[in-house]
């Protein structure tokens, strides 16, 4: 017997992901790629700059393995300041390498075989591999379509003697929704019926539009006691690539994440967290990283008036919803499929977001792009 036909997959049904499908088909039809999240325009010289400074100031060895002192006590202060709860930088914050091993750890951390963790779809890619990894058992909720809602009777239906978790994910990709108040007091009530815990993913924090508040989990005591949040500074800053997250939560949680942490990957490049806390400590709101993206939103939106597209409400982060049953009836993956192939532009189907549930004829369009490349976009989208 061969190696390769005595393995046995821990993911049998995952294959590559659709992001690095995606943007490899864009490469290889010379397409303009829309698809996966990350701006094609750099960071601000002074991030480069600052961290170049921490490289000559010898930040060059092992990082602490819970981060770099400077930024947890920074994050500390950003944290209280925009949401009035005061982490302990010690024992209660955690840097990772992006938001992605955030979760995982989390994940690792709080589910044991046999456990249920609710997952509202659509839902980012990575959380329902993490769970079934740890022995979990993913528990889809839908979201409601258009506007995207959440479903609480739904939800408390949902709830079983094993729900573990329930995680969020706020300003939602691939919709743009945002949670608001009614929701905060709606999962309040769904934690005290299960004594579950949450985990909330917001690395689209500052990304809220049309004057919305984030409703960090931070931002209310009586979750930020049994909660995880997640953010990332690659989103805030135009840096996806470098890869730095972070979460926070309290200190018995954080103890049973470090432990994971410490074996996924110990540490994090320090001179690159020095750079960020400097930052972080300048401009805690970021409040020109909404008003950017919302003017990006709204210039993409311009851009497509006229088309067949029909947008759907994007309340935050930076992608756009399109439905497009005016054009096709085809099944999402084949239309954007034939949209690279045929027209030249790549996005993401949103049915690798739903998890068997029905996606409808909907396109996620990532509008984090220089002025030219939304322009260039929008006549071949509004040709068709």
């Amino acid at each position: 017997m061969s190696t390769a036909s005595s393995l046995r997959s821990r993911l049998p049904s995952t294959g590559v992901s659709i992001f690095s499908v995606m943007s490899r088909l864009a490469d290889e039809h010379d397409a303009i790629n829309l698809s996966q999240g990350f701006p094609d325009f750099d960071c601000a010289p002074t991030l480069v700059d600052a961290v170049a400074a921490a490289m000559r100031a010898g930040h060059n060895q092992y990082a602490p393995m819970a981060g770099v002192p400077a930024l947890r006590e920074a994050l500390a202060r950003k944290i209280a300041h925009l949401y009035g709860h005061r982490y302990d930088p010690a024992t209660e914050i955690t840097v990772t390498s992006g938001a992605t091993e955030a979760l995982f750890s989390a994940i690792t951390a709080l589910v044991h075989p046999g456990d249920e963790v609710i997952i509202f779809v659509p839902a980012y890619d990575s959380y329902a591999p993490a769970v079934q990894l740890s022995g979990g058992v993913p528990v889809f909720v839908p979201l409601h379509p258009p506007d995207w809602r959440i479903d609480w009777d739904r939800v408390r239906a949902a709830l079983t003697p094993r729900t573990r978790l329930v995680l969020l994910n706020t300003p939602h990709n691939p919709t743009g929704m945002t949670i608001d108040r009614d929701d905060v007091r709606q999962l309040a009530d769904v934690l005290d019926r299960s004594g579950a815990l949450a985990l909330s993913d917001e690395v689209y924090e500052h990304i809220v539009f049309d004057g919305r508040r984030h409703e960090s989990l931070s931002r209310h005591p009586e979750l930020a006691r049994r909660s995880v949040v997640v953010s990332s500074f690659g989103k805030t800053y135009h840096a996806t690539g470098w890869k730095v997250g972070y979460c926070v939560a309290p200190r018995e949680i954080t103890a049973e994440i470090q432990r994971i942490h410490q074996f996924v990957t110990f540490t994090v490049n320090g001179a690159v967290q020095m750079a960020y806390a400097g930052l972080v400590d300048q401009d805690p709101a970021c409040a020109e990283v909404a008003t950017f993206y919302q003017a990006r939103r709204d210039r993409f939106l311009s851009l497509m008036e006229g088309s067949r597209f029909r947008p759907l409400a994007c309340q935050g982060t930076y992608f756009q919803l399109m439905e497009y049953s005016a054009i096709a009836d085809e099944p999402d993956t084949d239309f954007s499929l034939r949209l690279i192939r045929e027209h030249g532009v790549a996005a993401i189907p949103t049915s690798a977001f739903m998890h068997g549930a029905d996606p409808g004829r909907v396109l996620r369009f990532c509008f984090a792009k220089r002025d030219e490349t939304l322009v260039r976009a929008a006549e071949r989208l509004r040709a068709i």
